[in-house]
């Protein structure tokens, strides 16, 4: 029997009692057949590779990372507390040492929930990495600097929300151009918040992307960027929604090809995101993956219809792909010269204004956000978000909520005047709820 290079955790949470609908993509048997798959290949019977129970997410952990209106209760179930947790035990093993590299098989995902929580899009409430990144950060050290490579074919646009002013996270998301596919968003000029521009990295891969492009991509412009960066911690979202054979998109990737993706990355946690091709895809994607975070042999790992012609990339394809690594290779070591007066101005508070819709409730947001611009640290922010079913509101009439943030490593200026914005938020009477998130301090308020 084979012995594993790396001690690799699984964690296993298929939510066979949970779906958004009996026929949605997001449904119970989505992780059935990857169960059976493991089971039949024998991995779990592999010395090295050792299967681990998750645990239920509490709504102190949930609030680090975000802000559920009114209430965490208020808008997930117990299948969401336990992805969320079954997300921070494979980040415990590994922190601990008593693993090398884990797996989070779990659903539901979350790499589409914002900091603001009304309800679901893109499948997602929680943000299971973000509520695992938080727990790292709080239980293992503050100064940790973590790395977020998402390889969902669906842009990340919820992670790269929660984590865009952050120093602290770089957040690279590779993923079917969003001018073809939801959300819509992962441009390359989108690139973070003032105190951490340039860390957050869009790759948006053309349709019909194969293992040739995404390969080109990660080595020619993710591990150099990785490399330069020195994260203590990688942590892979493991979307598998970039297959031939998925259901949702246009990419043209194999289980192969995301097993030397895996290799190549050496991700620490690999969490599961998106992937919808329930027996065509996951059973061997997954199976691959596994095999690659353990360091044995995945050359076996290969669908039943798969075909040279099938899976094949086109020059086209190609040669955009190179094009976008070269645009995105420039910006990453040029991103220091900058002028960010020229990208946020030169005013005290940058203002963004977001419409955000919810596809999966059918809810329309429409949100305010300010951010200070502080020399001494990324600055506090903070959010006005109103929300409705069906329709779209006029922002000045209808806001609901507010929230003010404190970031980790505030400076007392922007600690006094965070907590003055809440309070002046309380008084003005406006918002059903007025929350204060101070996650380096573990504050959580809601009045």
């Amino acid at each position: 029997m084979q012995t594993t290079k790396h001690k690799v955790g699984l964690l296993f949470f298929p939510a066979f009692d949970w779906a958004i609908s009996p026929d949605h993509p997001e449904r119970e048997e989505r992780l059935l057949y990857t169960r059976d798959q493991i089971m039949e290949e024998g991995l779990l019977d592999v010395p090295g590779i050792e299967e681990f129970r998750p645990e239920v997410a509490t709504d102190v952990q949930i609030n680090r990372a975000h802000v559920c209106v009114p209430s965490v209760s208020n808008v997930i179930t117990e299948s969401h507390r336990i992805a969320a947790g079954g997300s921070i035990v494979a980040a415990d093993l590994v922190l601990t040492g008593k693993v090398d590299r884990s797996f989070a098989l779990l659903r539901p995902p979350g790499h589409h929930a914002n900091r603001i929580v009304h309800g679901s899009r893109g499948f997602c409430t929680i943000n299971n990495e973000a509520i695992m990144v938080e727990h790292i950060r709080h239980t293992y050290g503050k100064n940790l600097r973590i790395a977020i490579v998402d390889t969902d074919a669906h842009h990340a646009d919820g992670t790269q929300d929660i984590f865009y002013n952050d120093p602290g996270i770089l957040h690279i998301s590779l993923h079917q151009d969003g001018r073809t596919l939801y959300p819509g968003t992962g441009f390359i000029n989108e690139r973070g918040g003032p105190a951490a521009y340039g860390q957050t990295i869009n790759v948006p891969l053309p349709p019909g992307t194969g293992d040739e492009g995404l390969l080109y991509a990660v080595r020619n412009l993710v591990l150099p960027i990785l490399e330069e960066f020195k994260p203590d911690l990688i942590i892979n979202a493991a979307g598998q929604d970039n297959h031939y054979t998925d259901p949702l998109t246009n990419m043209n990737v194999t289980a192969r090809g995301y097993a030397q993706l895996t290799e190549l990355l050496s991700p620490d946690i690999v969490v599961l995101e998106g992937g919808y091709s329930i027996e065509g895809a996951l059973p061997y994607v997954n199976a691959g993956l596994l095999l690659a975070l353990a360091g044995l042999d995945y050359s076996a790992a290969r669908e039943p219809d798969w075909s040279e012609d099938r899976v094949r990339q086109s020059p086209r394809v190609t040669e955009t792909i190179k094009e976008i690594v070269g645009q995105l290779q420039e910006m990453w070591h040029t991103r220091q010269d900058v002028d960010l007066a020229e990208v946020f101005g030169n005013a005290p508070i940058f203002k963004r204004h977001r419409r955000i819709y919810y596809d999966t409730d059918n809810i329309m947001e429409e949100q305010v956000e300010e951010i200070r611009m502080c020399s001494s640290c990324s600055g506090w922010r903070s959010i006005y978000s109103g929300a409705a079913q069906g329709v779209s509101l006029g922002l000045g009439r209808t806001t609901m909520i507010a929230a003010v943030l404190v970031p980790w490593h505030a400076c007392t200026k922007c600690r006094a005047e965070a907590e003055a914005k809440f309070q002046e938020a309380e008084r003005s009477g406006r918002f059903r709820h007025v929350y204060l998130q101070d996650v380096e301090r573990d504050i959580y308020r809601r009045s």
